[in-house]
């Protein structure tokens, strides 16, 4: 439906009249989040087909959403080709690249604590760090699969594509600029915005339109096929280590439970006050929760685990290597990194600013609700640390921490064969905190 409508040529060619035919037509939103009005049947179909999607790919494991990525992975790079080719031979398109990274660039934006903030989820959520993804997949390579090689990989990679969709995508907010006489910044939208107003109003005045706007939309569902297969499979991951006896033949139950379940939790955002709720959530959630995640995990590693000690895991995967090659990454685990992201954290907590969806301001009450989304998200991190120390063995308080930071004797790799001497069971043995044994999952 969306779809059809920014294929469609209009009387209203300007953003404004697409973002009102967005939310009248396409959204039917209502006037503020209080309003939550009807269940929107179009979009909850929608929703129920992107579930079914992803249920099938998961209905066999890794072994079926692996195929399935084949699809969406390489789609995408597909589409981003063939829209760059296009969007360098638009007129107007230079000035779109000078806007991105020439002359016209607002480098004062830098200086803006949000801009570093939005840095960070952004670059969280496309290499999937602090989310749990990345343990849960890389969990079914191989014992000495080059992790090292592949981080290096991923990482290239990712930033490489964010650059080339910011040619693609500037390419063609110029020649929607050149069209209608107007500076590249009055067309250019963030967030929302950007995706389903600006770039589709852009695609939307091309010859062949709706190819062009087929193309990017379907472009669009893979990457979230992929992002939803690497979160419902952690979930998955999670639960059949609890419970083995769901690993073969039972799998397709729990595909059963947890789908419905996800799919009715996700109906708020298809009411006609949706816009809302998915505003509010990433806001909040997306940002604040995965950087204070990443924050404990990289205190836990360097200075609970030892860096010693992880480098060592490492190199009984990959190989040793010398002290020069760990020079770097000792001083970004130890210090670079964390201070960073304690910096960006704290500088964005005191420069907070309340959330708005456009000319809209949000009410106290729902202000309120997404700080306290954040606190029940990190809440466990604290109460499970509570729990280990008050039943650890000990006297003193010390005592209990000290043996709670400490791991049961049989941690270390999964296969006896890839244990080597730094972890060949040893009776008594209580090097390894606790804290991060939730890496020696069963498929390591």
């Amino acid at each position: 439906m969306f779809l059809w409508s920014v294929c469609q040529p209009r009387t209203c060619c300007s953003v404004e009249g697409r973002a009102h035919v967005a939310s009248k037509v396409v959204l039917r939103r209502s006037s503020s989040i209080d309003e939550i009005g009807d269940i929107v049947w179009y979009l909850a179909l929608c929703l129920l087909l992107s579930w079914l999607v992803a249920g099938g790919a998961l209905s066999k494991g890794i072994k079926s959403s692996g195929k399935v990525v084949y699809l969406t992975a390489i789609f995408p790079y597909v589409v981003l080709t063939i829209l760059l080719i296009r969007g360098f031979t638009l007129e107007g398109a230079y000035k779109g690249i000078e806007f991105y990274i020439g002359s016209q660039s607002d480098f004062s934006k830098l200086a803006d604590i949000e801009v570093w903030k939005d840095a960070a989820t952004q670059i969280f959520y496309s290499l999937a760090v602090g989310w749990g993804s990345l343990i849960t997949l890389s969990s079914y390579n191989k014992f000495h699969n080059n992790c090292y090689r592949d981080t290096i990989v991923v990482c290239v990679v990712s930033c490489a594509t964010s650059v080339l969709s910011g040619f693609v995508i500037f390419s063609f907010l110029a020649h929607m600029a050149y069209i209608q006489d107007k500076p590249v910044s009055e067309i250019a939208l963030s967030g929302f915005g950007l995706a389903f107003i600006a770039y589709p109003e852009g695609l939307a005045q091309l010859p062949w339109a709706p190819l062009w706007s087929i193309l990017f939309f379907f472009m669009l569902i893979t990457v979230e096929i992929d992002t939803v297969l690497a979160d419902v499979e952690t979930i998955f991951t999670v639960l059949l280590d609890w419970f083995p006896c769901f690993r073969q033949t039972r799998r397709i139950y729990l595909i059963t439970a947890i789908f419905p379940l996800l799919y009715f939790l996700g109906l708020v955002f298809v009411t006609q006050a949706g816009i809302y709720w998915i505003n509010l959530v990433d806001h909040f959630c997306s940002g604040w929760i995965v950087i204070i995640t990443a924050l404990l995990e990289l205190i836990g590693l360097s200075w609970i685990y030892g860096i010693n000690r992880f480098i060592k895991d490492i190199e009984m995967m990959i190989g040793k290597k010398n002290w020069l090659f760990w020079l770097w990454w000792r001083m970004c685990w130890i210090a670079i990194s964390p201070c960073l992201l304690a910096i960006i954290l704290f500088w964005a907590l005191a420069t907070f600013d309340p959330p708005t969806y456009g000319p809209v301001e949000y009410p106290v009450w729902a202000i309120a609700l997404g700080w306290c989304m954040i606190a029940f998200c990190i809440m466990w991190i604290p109460l499970v640390a509570i729990v280990r120390v008050i039943l650890a063995e000990g006297c003193t308080l010390w005592q209990k921490i000290s043996a709670a930071c400490t791991s049961a004797p049989d941690w270390g790799p999964y296969l006896e064969q890839h244990r080597g001497e730094m972890y060949r069971k040893k009776p008594g043995s209580t090097e390894v905190p606790i804290c991060v044994q939730l890496l020696a999952s069963p498929q390591i």
